[in-house]
C-alpha cells in the first residue's frame, strides 16, 4: 500500500462537490477507466512483488487522458505514451471492449496471451483500438505521428484505400521532458510545415506536463513558452487534474483539428504520483510537502467532487474504488504466472525474413529485359519507375528528388511521369523523412524515401532501430510500415567527397534485427533487387535499406577506358533476398565482396590468371550463407574484400558467419582503415585499394 492509496477514502470524506456541465453517465464512465488505470499501477506493483510482474511505470496522476479519447472518435489513430493506461481504457469502451484492464496486466506479466506484444514488452496497442503501438519514452514516435496524419488526406488523393477513415485525425501524447527532445521539436516543425503549405495535417499533440523528467525538473511554464505562440499551431490548455475541464478543452481542440485539418497542440497539467516508476524513491529529490501537494491534486480526487456534484454519495465513491481494485486484483491473480516467451525462436519470430514465394506473387510488372545498356544510376531509375506504375499506393520523397531529379540524378523525369503528390521533395530533415514514411506505411501506403548521403542517416537512425523495426517485434505483425529506405553511400567518389559525402560507417545498419539491406554493385542487379525489396516491403511489410554505392552512379567502363563492360541490359527477373552471386569458375581462392569492392575484385581476378572467383554479396543482411558457403568449400581459401571499416565492418559478420558454419580453410580480409574518409587525394590513404587486395590474394595463392 502507498499513501495515495490508503489516504483515497478519507480525502474522498473531505471533499466538496464542484460543478459539472458534462452528463453524469459520461463522467461516471471516464470515471471508471480512471480507476481501472490506477489500480492497473497497482497491481503491476503487487505482481512485482510477488515475482510476476515487470513493469512498474505507471499513469498514476494522468488519468485525465481519458477525456482525451472521450474526446475522440473510437476510429481516430493513437500514439500514446507510456502513462496512457485510462486513455486506453477509455478507447476500449468506447468499443464496448471489457478486456482492457487484462490486456494491461498481461503486459506487465509478460504472458505470451498478451494481445499485441505477445509478452515481448508492456506497450498500449490494439489493432481492432486503432492504437498503434509505441515504446518510446522520448517522443520518438512524434515523427511516425506526423506521418500518419499526413498520409490520411494524401491516400485519398491518389486513389488508394487508408487504414484509416478519411475524416480521422491523429492523437499522439508526450511527456513536458520528451518535448524538448530533437525528435518531438523535429516532427512538430516538419508538421507545420507542412500545414503552412495548404497540406492537410489533422495532428492533436497532446503533452501531458508533470512538470518533472524522472528527477529533473521542466521549468514552470516552459511549454507554453515553447509551443504557446508557434504560429500556424493552435494552442489549448487544460488542467488534466479535472476531468471536465480536460473534456471541454479536449473536445475542442479535436473539434478544431477536425474541422480545419491544421494542427493543434493541447496541454494537460498533470501531476505524477507513485514515481516514475516503482524502484524510484521520489524522497531522495523531492519534498515532502512537494510530494504531498501534488497527491492532493490526485485526478481522481478531482472526478470525485464531479460525481459528488451528480449526485453520488461519498461512500459510493469509495465503494466503486474498492469495487473496481478487486476485479483488477482478480484478474492480476489470473495472469500471475502465465507461460512467458521460452525460446529465443518465439521471442524473434516476428522478425523472420519475409518468405520468398510470397514475394514473387507480389512483385511489380516486369518491363521485360532489355538489351539496352544502362548505368547503375539509369537501371535503378527505371525500377523505380516500374515499382510507381505498378503500385499506385508508392510514394518516392526525400531531399532534391522531385524537380531537380536528385543530387546524382537518379530520381530524373519521375516527378514529371508520376506527379508530385507521388514523387516530391521534403523539408531537410531526416528524422521527419523516415517519420514520414513510418507513417505513410502504417497507413497503408508503400513508402520510398531517400536518405541523401550515408553520414546524413545518423542523426535519424532511431527511426529505424526503435520505431520502423520494432513495429513488426512489439505488435507481432498486426501493424506494419513497409519501406525501402535508399540510401546513397560508400566512398571512392572523384572529385567530390570529404567525410559527409563518402561515408562507409553502416555497421550502425547491420546489428538492427529484422532489417534488410540490400548492396548492389551491378546495374542489373541494383534494378532486379529493388524490385525484390519493394514487393518485400509491400507483401510482407518488410522494411528494407537499399545502399546504393556513389561512385559506381555513373560508372561505365570496368577493365579500361571505354570498355563499357560496366554496363548491362535491364533485368527481367528478380533476385531471392538473402542471394549472391558467383563471377568466374577460379579453383584456388573466393574473393567475397560487395558494392565498390566487386568491380575492385573482379579486375584483381583478372589479373590471376583465372585462378579466382567472386562472390558478390549482394545482401549484406541476410547473408547469402548458403551461397558464400559453397564459394568457400570449392577454393578453401576465402578473402573477404570489404571497403568498409576494419572494425565495425561487413567483414567481421562474414568471417564469423564461415567459422559458425565450420568452415576450416585459410581466412584474410582486407579492408579500409578505422578513420573518417577525408578530402581530396588523402582519401585514398585510408580507403581500401586495388593493390592491397591483390598483395592479399596474391599471399593467399602462395602455398
Amino acid at each position: 500500500m502507498n499513501q495515495v492509496d490508503e489516504l483515497f477514502a478519507e480525502r474522498v470524506k473531505a471533499l466538496k462537490p464542484a460543478p459539472c456541465d458534462h452528463p453524469a453517465q459520461v463522467v461516471r464512465d471516464l470515471y471508471d477507466a480512471q480507476l481501472g488505470s490506477r489500480h492497473c499501477d497497482l497491481a503491476a506493483r503487487w505482481l512485482q512483488s510477488e515475482g510476476h510482474g515487470f513493469y512498474t511505470i505507471g499513469s498514476s496522476g494522468h488519468e485525465g487522458n481519458a477525456a482525451v479519447a472521450a474526446a475522440l472518435q473510437p476510429t481516430d489513430p493513437a500514439l500514446l505514451h507510456y502513462r496512457s493506461g485510462a486513455f486506453y481504457l477509455a478507447r476500449a469502451a468506447q468499443h464496448q471492449d471489457k478486456d482492457g484492464i487484462r490486456d494491461m496486466l498481461l503486459g506487465v506479466t509478460a504472458a505470451t496471451t498478451e494481445p499485441i506484444a505477445g509478452g515481448r514488452h508492456k506497450v498500449f496497442g490494439r489493432h481492432d483500438l486503432a492504437v498503434i503501438p509505441q515504446t518510446s519514452t522520448i517522443a520518438s514516435h512524434l515523427p511516425r505521428a506526423m506521418g500518419v496524419a499526413f498520409s490520411i488526406a494524401r491516400a485519398a488523393k491518389l486513389g488508394v484505400p487508408c487504414a484509416w477513415p478519411a475524416d480521422a485525425i491523429v492523437v499522439t501524447s508526450f511527456g513536458d521532458a520528451s518535448a524538448s527532445h530533437s525528435t518531438a521539436t523535429g516532427a512538430i516543425n516538419a508538421t507545420l510545415h507542412t500545414s503552412y503549405q495548404g497540406i492537410p495535417m489533422p495532428l492533436l499533440l497532446v503533452c501531458e506536463d508533470n512538470g518533472i523528467g524522472i528527477s529533473v525538473r521542466t521549468p514552470d511554464g516552459w511549454i507554453k513558452q515553447a509551443y504557446g505562440q508557434r504560429p500556424g499551431l493552435r494552442y489549448f490548455d487544460a488542467d488534466g487534474t479535472d476531468l471536465a475541464a480536460t473534456l471541454t478543452m479536449a473536445t475542442e481542440a479535436a473539434t478544431f483539428v477536425r474541422r480545419n485539418r491544421r494542427p493543434a497542440f493541447l496541454r494537460l497539467r498533470t501531476v505524477r504520483l507513485l514515481g516514475h516508476a516503482g524502484s524510484d524513491v521520489e524522497a531522495a529529490y523531492r519534498t515532502p510537502a512537494e510530494l504531498t501537494a501534488d497527491e492532493e491534486l490526485d485526478p481522481l480526487l478531482g472526478t470525485a467532487r464531479l460525481l459528488l456534484d451528480g449526485g453520488c454519495t461519498p461512500a459510493e465513491i469509495v465503494e466503486l474504488y474498492e469495487d473496481k481494485r478487486s476485479e483488477v486484483m482478480r484478474i492480476a491473480r489470473e495472469v500471475a504466472g502465465l507461460p512467458q516467451l521460452a525460446s529465443a525462436e518465439a521471442v524473434a519470430a516476428p522478425l523472420r525474413y519475409p518468405d520468398p514465394t510470397v514475394v514473387t506473387e507480389s512483385l511489380p510488372e516486369r518491363g521485360g529485359r532489355t538489351s539496352e545498356p544502362l548505368t547503375l544510376s539509369q537501371s535503378i531509375n527505371r525500377a523505380l519507375a516500374e515499382v510507381l506504375a505498378s503500385y499506385p499506393e508508392a510514394m518516392v520523397f526525400g531531399e532534391d528528388v522531385g524537380r531537380k531529379g536528385g543530387v546524382y540524378g537518379v530520381t530524373r523525369g519521375l516527378q514529371k511521369s508520376f506527379g508530385p503528390a507521388r514523387v516530391f521533395d521534403t523539408l531537410l530533415d531526416e528524422q521527419s523523412i523516415l517519420g514520414l514514411a513510418l507513417g505513410a506505411g502504417v497507413s497503408g501506403l508503400l513508402p520510398l524515401p531517400e536518405i541523401q548521403y550515408l553520414a546524413y542517416l545518423h542523426n535519424a537512425e532511431d527511426q529505424l532501430r526503435g520505431e520502423a523495426a520494432s513495429l513488426k517485434f512489439f505488435s507481432q505483425g498486426q501493424f506494419r510500415n513497409p519501406m525501402v529506405l535508399r540510401i546513397a553511400g560508400y566512398g571512392y567518389q572523384k572529385g567530390f567527397g570529404g567525410h559527409f559525402h563518402n561515408d562507409d560507417a553502416i555497421g550502425v545498419l547491420r546489428d538492427i534485427p529484422g532489417l534488410v539491406i540490400a548492396s548492389p554493385s551491378r546495374p542489373d542487379d541494383a534494378a532486379a533487387m529493388l524490385r525484390t525489396c519493394a514487393a518485400a516491403a509491400r507483401s510482407d511489410g518488410a522494411v528494407c535499406v537499399f545502399l546504393e554505392p556513389i561512385a559506381l552512379y555513373h560508372q561505365r567502363d570496368l577493365h579500361e577506358d571505354g570498355d563499357d563492360a560496366w554496363l548491362a541490359g535491364y533485368p527481367a527477373e528478380h533476385v531471392p533476398i538473402g542471394r549472391g552471386r558467383t563471377y568466374g569458375d577460379g579453383q584456388d581462392l573466393t574473393l567475397v565482396t560487395f558494392g565498390n569492392g566487386v568491380p575492385m575484385s573482379l579486375r584483381v581476378a583478372e589479373k590471376l590468371n583465372g585462378r579466382v572467383r567472386v562472390l558478390d554479396l549482394r545482401w549484406l543482411t541476410p547473408l547469402p550463407l548458403e551461397d558464400l558457403l559453397r564459394e568457400a568449400t570449392i577454393t578453401g581459401r576465402v578473402l573477404v574484400v570489404d571497403e568498409t571499416r576494419r572494425s565495425g565492418g561487413v567483414s567481421e559478420g562474414v568471417l564469423a558467419a564461415l567459422v559458425d558454419a565450420g568452415f576450416t580453410g585459410r581466412l584474410a580480409r582486407v579492408t579500409s582503415e578505422d578513420s573518417f574518409i577525408p578530402l581530396g587525394d588523402a582519401a585514398r590513404e585510408v580507403l581500401l585499394s586495388e593493390q592491397t587486395i591483390e598483395a592479399a590474394a596474391r599471399a593467399l595463392l602462395e602455398p
